[in-house]
């Protein structure tokens, strides 16, 4: 979702430092979104972390490093103490960030947020006018209400994104979404492709393709060269080897001058730069991967990030298995993890909707469904210019 200020991966074999932590403060929230990984109610869900705790908890991710936290949920804005623990978390030197659905922020909590150290918010908006946005957040009204919490945001001098999740439904109404984020001041447009785990599971129709996924992430690439916004593939790790591909046939230097962050971060950060943490402490890859890599009232959030046996695997090429245990691309991509294990039950599995032929395989990997399967041939430019209007 965001990018850090950051440094270079460490040298390797050496431990990499999170540079972003999702932090699901409560997972009580006043929408009913279909691709949610939380079956959310507005309540008040037993065993959230205290204050106490929590800060217990923000000290443990100042020693592991400098990363960015994501205060999210459910709806952050339904915790009590959520400015307290912002600016605690700012005090400690944290860079953070905050992830509301927009509906319930006013003129008075838009300026609290900035006072207590919040960077920047992002918004997630689904469809380009109410009908879609509705129909995908659960709740009639959501649309109105969120352009409303981003007017106050702008009033309070505060920056914020658009984040979009691609279902088959909005696939074809990306470019009016855009240019709706670009009316509104965003600072970046971010698409997420849709992870069918917790209530995303309920909706298959709306998982697009392997070759639609290929499609728009080709033309995500084209599309970002038209407008000076920041724009980011998020859930979608094959982008950072189509954009190697591409930028490779262009004879385009893949460097931070020429596509920002994204020549320095990969697709998928679970366990090697990013992970997510409950409202109730339980440290996992990601919102998506319910794999249990430590509970943070048991153990220090620095010794999970450290020692957790999946985080350990998700560092290892050698521990995946089929075309990502071979793939060149590997190191930028890494798949889908939360997506591999929904469909095959196996976190270490080949991602099932790429659509790659690694140059080297292994037996394994020649027996495995997706090989032997060439990248989907992009369509030509007008096509594609048609297709997302």
């Amino acid at each position: 979702m965001f990018h850090p200020p950051g440094a270079a991966e460490k040298a390797a074999g050496s431990l990499p430092e999170p540079r972003l932590i999702a932090w699901e403060v409560t997972r009580s929230c006043n929408l009913a979104c279909k691709h949610c990984r939380a079956e959310a109610h507005p309540e008040s869900y037993p065993g959230e972390l205290s204050s106490v705790e929590a800060k217990t908890l923000i000290d443990g991710f100042r020693e592991s490093g400098s990363p960015i936290i994501i205060f999210t949920g459910g709806e952050p804005l339904l915790r009590p103490d959520i400015f307290e623990l912002v600016a605690y978390a700012s005090g400690r030197g944290l860079h953070c960030v905050m992830a509301p659905n927009g509906t319930l922020i006013t003129p008075e909590n838009a300026a609290r947020m900035k006072s207590s150290g919040i960077r920047r918010c992002s918004i997630s908006i689904d469809g380009p006018d109410a009908a879609g946005h509705d129909l995908f957040r659960g709740v009639p009204g959501a649309f109105e209400a969120a352009l409303r919490g981003i007017r106050f945001l702008r009033e309070a001098g505060l920056s914020f994104q658009i984040n979009t999740t691609v279902t088959r439904d909005n696939l074809r109404s990306f470019r009016r979404i855009f240019r709706l984020a670009d009316s509104l001041g965003a600072e970046a447009w971010h698409i997420f492709l849709l992870v069918p785990m917790g209530r995303g599971a309920e909706i298959p129709d709306q998982v697009i393709s392997t070759a639609e996924y290929e499609e728009t992430l080709n033309w995500f690439y084209d599309f970002r060269k038209s407008t000076s916004m920041h724009l980011k593939a998020t859930c979608a790790p094959h982008y950072y080897r189509i954009l190697r591909q591409r930028a490779g046939a262009e004879g385009t230097p893949v460097t931070p001058a020429v596509f920002g962050m994204d020549a320095l971060t990969r697709g998928c950060l679970g366990g090697t730069g990013f992970c997510f943490v409950s409202h109730t402490g339980q440290v996992q890859p990601c919102g998506y991967l319910e794999l249990d890599c430590g509970q943070v009232r048991e153990i220090p959030f620095p010794e999970i990030w450290r020692n957790s046996k999946y985080f350990l695997q998700f560092r290892d090429q050698k521990a995946y298995r089929g075309k990502c245990g071979v793939c060149e691309y590997h190191k930028v991509c890494g798949g889908c993890r939360a997506r591999a294990y929904s469909l095959s039950g196996d976190h270490l599995a080949e991602e099932p909707l790429c659509s790659y032929q690694p140059l080297r395989a292994s037996p394994s990997a020649r027996q495995a469904p997706g090989f032997g399967r060439k990248a989907v041939r992009r369509a030509a430019p007008d096509d594609r210019e048609e297709q997302y209007l």
